[in-house]
C-alpha cells in the first residue's frame, strides 16, 4: 500500500521539484550578472528552500541539531557522509549565511536545471574522479577561493553516496588536499542520517514520511598530522549514524 501511495506522489514530487528548476536556471542568471556573487547565492538558497518544502508532498521532513556549533567568523571545512542525492538542499539552505561551496563530480555539470548552472558558476568545483591530478588542482583552487572569500568549503569523503545508510570508508585524498590549503579553517564534521530512505525502491518511485536528521558536531581546529585527523573526523561522523529520529 505504501509503495502504491508512493507511485501516486513521487510524479507530482518530482514535477513541482524540476518546476522550481527551471524557474530558478533564468534567475540565477539574471542574479549573477546583474546582482553579482552574493545576490546569486541569495537566489541559490531561495531555490534550495523551496526544494526543501516540496518534499512535504511525500512527508518529508528535515531536523538540525547542533546549529551553534557553526562559526561564521572564520573559513569552515564542512565534512559529512552523502546517503542521498537530497543531501544537498539543506545544505544550501541551512548554512546559506556561511555561502557553502561544495566538491562535487563532474557529471553534475551540465544537463541539469539549475543544479549545473550553480555548481559551474556559484564557487562550486567540479572534479574527475578518474584523474587524481585534475582533481586535488581544482580542489586547491576551492580552498584558494573560500580562503580569500571567507567562505565554507563541503566534501563528501565517501566518494559516492550510501545506499543503506552504512558508513563508506572515506577516500581521504581530496579532504586532505583541503586541510593543507585551508591551515586557518574551523573543521565542521556534519552525521547525515535517513537520506538514504528517500530512495529505497531505487532511483523511483522516492520513499515516503522519511524524517532526515542532520547532526553538526563541535568544530576541531586543523592541526596535528592531516591522515590522524581524517580518521578522527570519520569516527565523529559515524558515531552519530542510525540515531532515531
Amino acid at each position: 500500500m505504501k509503495k502504491l501511495l508512493s507511485h501516486l506522489l513521487t510524479p507530482l514530487f518530482l514535477l513541482v521539484f524540476g518546476f522550481w528548476l527551471l524557474l530558478f536556471h533564468p534567475l540565477q542568471y539574471l542574479c549573477l550578472k546583474i546582482g553579482g556573487r552574493y545576490t546569486h547565492d541569495y537566489c541559490v538558497a531561495v531555490l534550495n528552500f523551496l526544494l526543501i518544502h516540496t518534499g512535504k508532498i511525500l512527508g518529508t521532513s528535515y531536523k538540525l541539531e547542533g546549529a551553534e556549533n557553526l562559526i561564521a567568523h572564520r573559513p569552515l571545512l564542512i565534512v559529512a557522509n552523502h546517503q542521498s542525492m537530497y543531501d544537498v538542499s539543506p545544505f544550501f539552505w541551512n548554512l546559506r549565511a556561511l555561502h557553502p561551496k561544495f566538491v562535487t563530480k563532474k557529471e553534475l555539470g551540465k544537463g541539469i536545471p539549475s543544479i549545473s548552472f550553480n555548481l559551474k558558476y556559484g564557487g562550486s568545483v567540479l572534479i574527475d574522479r578518474k584523474d587524481g591530478k585534475q582533481a586535488i588542482t581544482e580542489i586547491h583552487k576551492l580552498a584558494d577561493y573560500v580562503n580569500s572569500q571567507g567562505f565554507t568549503a563541503v566534501i563528501f569523503p565517501e566518494g559516492t553516496r550510501s545506499r543503506n545508510g552504512e558508513l563508506k570508508p572515506f577516500k581521504v585524498a581530496g579532504l586532505i588536499a583541503l586541510m593543507d590549503k585551508m591551515p586557518d579553517a574551523l573543521i565542521v564534521p556534519i552525521t547525515i542520517n535517513n537520506s538514504y530512505k528517500m530512495l529505497p525502491y531505487g532511483k523511483y518511485p522516492l520513499g515516503l514520511g522519511v524524517r532526515v536528521l542532520h547532526t553538526i558536531h563541535p568544530a576541531i581546529e586543523n592541526k596535528g598530522d592531516h591522515k590522524e585527523l581524517a580518521a578522527k573526523i570519520e569516527a565523529i561522523i559515524a558515531s552519530k549514524l542510525e540515531r532515531p529520529v
